[in-house]
């Protein structure tokens, strides 16, 4: 009987960046090594992406070596024994510089217990992305002035937001005010529903510990949510066919004036030498509500192993070696986010993206995500909730208490 050829296989987040980084860092890898292992990598996007690794089982069926994967699948991950346990590998050998070279930001969720069930990949938590070319034009600002009384400025409310949206609102020249990401994956939609309740001064999470979106802050957020993503005079036309990446790519084509997505939407406009707006972007952070203040949402991306893989110790190797310092900074070349702390302050990549030092100051204000198990299932019912809300025209009060029912009878299963 002959043995297939083995093939190493890593599970990809779909992003051009991310595929093209990869392919880097394992022809450099293997390079080193002296690996002759030929690779397999999968892009997918994330409804594909969580169903192969967590719902087929992949990880823990030795479909995957490697996968990348976000700290809001954790706790499901963690729960069914589907990710390997690091700790015996980072103490008998540990990534360069570990932990002391990443924020303690980006190493807190992966720890289960003793346990560490990932290294950090790709970062950058949510912010208001836009064009300072638009804001800095003399010609805007005087438009601006004389139509609204009032210095045309990067907005700090959300009611801002929505009248400078307006403004920039130019169909004729392929210009919208803002545009997001409305596609229903249980990702986006429900990532802009707790934005709208943390700025508002809201909780996702009562003092028990339960989920609660049934609050008189959640529905003034939805309800005005509901309206911006209606607002035509305001609103990219495909914000509701594009999930956060294809946001981001038509912010880059120079179609929107605003949004407020990833940070690594903003930086890949700069690494990019053909974007269309390289070197006419920055950063902010996210609007707030009456009452509120601004906050962020630390979601991330990391490098983990399958329980299931049959190639455990070169899976580490790789996972070392991808996470080193200069290979951090060849992945936010590539236009995605390095997540260490020298990758952060690099002049290199500072004089390229100089707002990427503005990094620090959004972790100081972002906030999580619940770290349940049953974060996918809670999160498809926000989901359903939001997607309700905009497309018909049932009280939000209503659509929340029915969601609510729902969330309260998954915790009593």
């Amino acid at each position: 009987m002959t043995l297939e050829p083995t093939i190493f296989r890593i599970a990809v987040r779909k992003f051009g960046p991310f595929e093209s980084a990869m392919a880097k860092l394992w022809a450099g890898f293997c390079q080193e090594t002296g690996c002759q292992l030929a690779v397999e990598m999968v892009p997918m996007d994330l409804h594909e992406l969580h169903a192969s690794l967590l719902t087929e089982k992949g990880l823990q069926n030795g479909s995957w070596d490697v996968a990348h994967i976000n700290t809001d699948w954790l706790p499901e991950a963690a729960s069914t024994g589907a990710l390997e346990n690091l700790t015996p590998y980072i103490q008998q050998n540990s990534p360069a510089d570990f932990p002391a070279g990443w924020s303690p930001s980006l190493l807190g969720m992966q720890q289960v217990g003793e346990a560490v069930m990932g290294l950090p990949f790709h970062d950058g938590p949510e912010c208001l992305i836009y064009r300072k070319d638009l804001f800095d034009s003399p010609q805007e600002q005087a438009r601006f002035q004389q139509l609204h009384s009032r210095p045309l400025h990067v907005p700090e409310t959300w009611e801002d937001f929505q009248t400078v949206a307006r403004f920039f609102q130019r169909p004729d020249d392929n210009l919208y005010g803002f545009v997001a990401a409305g596609y229903p994956d249980g990702h986006n939609t429900v990532f802009d529903f707790c934005l709208h309740l943390w700025t508002r001064g809201g909780q996702l999470v009562d003092a028990q510990g339960n989920v609660r979106i049934d609050s008189a802050v959640a529905a003034e957020g939805l309800a005005f949510y509901r309206q911006l993503l209606r607002d035509q005079a305001a609103v990219h036309p495909q914000t509701m066919q594009y999930e956060s990446v294809a946001a981001g790519q038509a912010f880059a084509r120079g179609e929107a004036a605003m949004m407020v997505n990833w940070f690594g939407f903003a930086a890949v406009c700069d690494v990019d030498a053909d974007c269309p707006v390289r070197g006419r972007v920055d950063i902010a952070r996210i609007p707030h509500g009456a009452g509120g203040q601004s906050a962020s949402l630390n979601v991330y991306w990391l490098y983990a192993i399958g329980a299931g893989s049959r190639q455990k110790d070169l899976a580490y190797e790789f996972l070392r070696y991808a996470t080193r310092p200069e290979n951090d900074k060849l992945l936010t070349m590539e236009g995605g986010i390095g997540c260490r702390l020298s990758t952060w302050h690099d002049a290199e990549i500072n004089a390229l993206v100089p707002y990427y030092h503005k990094l620090e100051m959004l972790h100081q204000q972002a906030q999580s995500l619940p770290p349940k198990a049953n974060w996918a299932q809670l999160a498809g019912i926000i989901d359903e909730v939001v997607i309700e809300a905009i497309n018909t025209n049932a009280p939000v009060e209503e659509l929340l208490s029915a969601g609510q029912q729902k969330i309260n009878a998954l915790d009593h299963v």
